[in-house]
């Protein structure tokens, strides 16, 4: 049984059902039985038509729902439209059920779940390991979401910036339990790049390969942060790195800039750079100056302190955290590292130390601890 297959189809079953007039939370239902039986009947007898014979079988099971179902009389008008067997349609209706897992209406946390079922294929188990949750907690907000979209018509056009923000979420969520939701964004990327000609999706896609490119490097063989500064960059993914520049040139080509287009290339003058030394922090900053631009948002602002940091030095960054909100989350720990590249070793110290207590999560925690550690004891060095 090819489970990679199945999953590659199952948003195109999905979304045809949805077009039919089932809801969305009963066609879901019918969908997964059919992957059930496509699990027992397959390895015997393999169908010609994978999509087809899925489609046929989730809309029968649909049916049979309806017309069990007193309260749903109203929708035995559909009995009647059951088409005739024959090839599915090659149409992709995968874009739909983007825009319609991304509705306004859901929290980011329902959306990004929803997104991972019905588009990305996973189970109620695999998502809740990512978000380290309860699987009972997990289907609870899909079953909500389910609810909440299943009233939502797909005659309207959906909004792009929703469905690459949720894609975002997906991607930084990272690894956690057996699924690799980095890799699944970057998957999910690529279909809606292959269905979409916009270039802020294809400057999404950019965005994660450089950033994935990266990632063997970012943590030592004991599990630590590594950063971008001492990362070896021998470990960097070259082949994810052409391929997301590439993506990005003909992106910004289209003179259509937008926020994750600048973002990647931002990652792309990392990428670029032999060693952290030779890094054109200069033309960075002017990049965060478009992204302030675009999207004045507080954390661009706080990266680009950093950036003024390593091109104009550690006074003129600290001067542009000046100017920013110190309950901005890691705006303590910029502040140390900028304190530090000063030479004020105790500022810096006792600042990683207050920036360890806020730290989002366990990894980020340990490393700056042991970088108040270090300073403390350089200072305590004859």
């Amino acid at each position: 049984m090819d489970e990679a297959l199945l999953r590659r189809l199952t948003p195109g079953v999905l979304a045809a059902l949805v077009r039919r007039g089932a809801d969305f939370a009963a066609a879901e239902d019918a969908v997964q039985d059919a992957l059930l039986e496509a699990l027992r009947v397959w390895p015997a007898d393999p169908p010609q038509d994978a999509k087809g014979w899925l489609i046929a079988v989730a809309w029968r099971r649909f049916l049979d729902a309806v017309r069990a179902d007193a309260a749903r009389r109203r929708r035995e008008d559909l009995i009647e439209e059951e088409p005739a067997p024959g090839p599915a349609p090659a149409a992709d209706d995968t874009l739909q059920l983007y825009f319609l897992c991304a509705h306004p209406a859901l929290s980011p946390s329902s959306a990004v779940a929803l997104t991972l079922r019905a588009v990305g294929g996973l189970t109620t188990r695999q998502i809740a390991q990512a978000y380290l949750v309860p699987e009972a907690t997990m289907a609870q907000r899909i079953s909500r979401a389910k609810r909440t979209v299943s009233r939502v018509r797909l005659d309207r056009p959906g909004d792009v910036a929703t469905v690459l923000r949720v894609l975002y979420l997906v991607f930084n969520e990272g690894y956690h339990g057996d699924v690799d939701l980095a890799a699944e964004a970057i998957r999910l990327t690529r279909q809606l790049a292959a269905a979409v000609d916009h270039p802020e999706v294809a400057g999404l896609l950019a965005l994660m390969l450089l950033h994935h490119a990266r990632r063997a490097a970012r943590t030592a063989s004991d599990g630590s942060l590594v950063p971008l500064a001492e990362q070896d960059r021998g470990r960097w993914d070259t082949a994810l790195i052409a391929e997301g520049v590439a993506i990005l040139q003909a992106a910004l080509a289209r003179d259509r800039l937008g926020e994750f287009q600048a973002q990647a290339a931002v990652a792309a003058l990392h990428a670029d750079a032999p060693t952290a030394g030779e890094t054109d922090w200069a033309q960075i900053v002017e990049w965060y100056d478009e992204l302030t631009r675009l999207t004045d948002n507080p954390v661009v602002r706080l990266n680009r302190a950093v950036a003024v940091g390593q091109a104009d030095g550690p006074r003129a960054g600290l001067a542009a955290l000046a100017e920013l909100d110190p309950a901005l989350p890691r705006h303590t720990a910029v502040a140390a590292y900028l304190h530090e590249r000063d030479g004020d070793l105790a500022t810096a110290a006792r600042l990683y130390a207050e920036a360890a207590h806020k730290a989002p999560n366990l990894a980020e925690r340990d490393h700056l601890t042991r970088q108040a550690a270090r300073l403390n004891t350089t200072r305590r060095r004859p």
